[in-house]
């Protein structure tokens, strides 16, 4: 799929029939399609998980979108919060809406599906329901060209930030559905949610490619110390060298980067010996 950008040169210009929005951005996959809508001119700020496209940083940034603070929200003065639903339950969203600001929750299902749900239910709180439309048709055509046919490589997604332990992604997570929607295997099986990495699992897990983002390759000090985490070295993927370092919330986030990001894996899968 072509970047949202080429999509984005090809809508119309929107009218200033409703009144100008203020909204507050909280995920970064709600972030991206707001901007690939056109509506960024009515972000007044953002959470610290959307910084992408690199102009979100420039917004003023009002925190973690789970651990949120009404009075750091209302001092943007909104008039619409656009919340992913990965914030929720929120006490601070709670008060956000009992100080009259509309909050609309945005649904963060681990599943493509979701992604043109999301599109819609922006399009509408933005009044950008003939941009969504767009947005939606080439958004299907790209997840309709994903490969279906299963291929037998195992991926073990490693979730790494700088001072935690490196975890490795079990069923029941945004890269377990993002492995499978490729047509992979999740190396990892038998455990739900993110487990510490250990040897023993590693190396039972033997898998033949090893995803992990780009800041955590940054964060462990580049990709040689990868092949130093528990059992590595002793699977395929550490025999090999083959890794791929992604773009976590593109390939995650399921939103408008996510079919690119599914391609991306699937590509370097097909091309594992």
């Amino acid at each position: 799929m072509k970047t949202w950008l080429a999509l984005l040169s090809a809508l119309p210009l929107v009218a200033f029939a409703a009144a100008q929005e203020k909204i507050v951005a909280l995920g970064g996959d709600v972030t991206e399609i707001v901007y690939a809508l056109g509506a960024q001119s009515s972000l007044v700020a953002r959470d610290s998980t959307s910084q992408w496209p690199q102009a979100a940083n420039d917004l003023p940034d009002v925190g973690y979108l789970r651990q949120l603070n009404a009075e750091g929200i209302l001092s943007m003065r909104p008039t619409l919060v656009l919340a992913s639903d990965q914030a929720q339950p929120s006490l601070a969203l709670k008060q956000v809406e009992q100080s009259h600001v509309r909050v609309v929750t945005v649904p963060g299902r681990n599943d493509l599906r979701v992604i043109d749900e999301k599109v819609r239910v922006i399009a509408d709180a933005t009044h950008r329901e003939a941009e969504g439309e767009a947005l939606r048709h080439t958004l299907r055509q790209a997840l309709a060209a994903l490969p279906t046919a299963p291929l037998n490589k195992r991926v073990l997604f490693i979730l790494y930030h700088g001072g935690m332990t490196a975890m490795a992604a079990g069923q029941q997570t945004g890269a377990d559905a993002a492995i499978r929607a490729a047509g992979l295997q999740n190396a990892m099986q038998g455990f739900t949610r993110y487990q510490p990495l250990s040897q023993e699992g590693v190396i039972a897990s033997q898998p033949d490619l090893v995803v992990i983002s780009q800041d955590g390759v940054n964060a462990l000090g580049g990709e040689e110390n990868l092949w130093k985490l528990p059992g590595l070295a002793q699977t395929p993927a550490g025999r090999n060298r083959q890794v791929l370092a992604i773009d976590d919330m593109a390939l995650l986030g399921f939103s408008v980067r996510t079919p690119d990001a599914i391609q991306k894996l699937r590509a370097k899968a097909e091309q594992l010996p």
